[in-house]
């Protein structure tokens, strides 16, 4: 029981201290966010000009059903009436493919869609793909990374995402 409980403090404490000398964006605060377009689980098409008047989070993880981006998921989705009441809309974006994404959802009751980036066009737009190194194996992936998009620009930049705290360091 007590490792169940910590285990997300270790996932934590494992991603951002073991990948804390990688390669970030090349994005900053302030910047004009990228266009994207993309489909999400259901084949509906999001791009950048439908979130004009909101206040956007966009935020990128690696993989559905990993125990990180499965504990950012279910934080952001117990805390999405706050950030909805916020003024802000999620869209969740990874590299898995629209079944994938659909089964994520359904499986964790997830209220937000996921973009299906399989072809990387959305994450290297926002250069969050590159070399990572996770218990001595070295390979490429996605920088776990949150923009926060307000009329076109980056209002906030996350780089060192708290998987089970997500939606704090967003309110906050």
């Amino acid at each position: 029981m007590l490792l169940e409980t910590r285990q997300p403090m270790i996932i934590d404490l494992i991603l951002n201290n073991l990948m804390a000398d990688l390669k970030s964006t090349h994005l900053k605060e302030g910047d004009k966010a990228p266009d994207f377009k993309g489909y999400d689980q259901d084949g509906v098409l999001h791009q950048l000009s439908d979130y004009q008047d909101k206040k956007l989070i966009l935020f990128f993880y690696p993989k559905d059903n990993t125990p990180g981006c499965t504990a950012e998921a279910c934080n952001l989705r117990d805390n999405f009436q706050h950030l909805k009441k916020s003024g802000y809309t999620l869209l969740g974006v990874s590299a898995d493919s629209a079944k994938k994404h659909q089964n994520f959802i359904e499986k964790f009751e997830l209220p937000f869609p996921l973009l299906a980036d399989e072809d990387h066009q959305i994450i290297n737009a926002y250069g969050v793909w590159g070399p990572k190194k996770f218990m001595g194996r070295e390979y490429d992936g996605i920088y776990r990374t949150t923009f926060v998009i307000e009329n076109g620009k980056i209002s906030k930049l996350i780089e060192k995402v708290k998987t089970t705290d997500h939606a704090a360091q967003l309110l906050g």
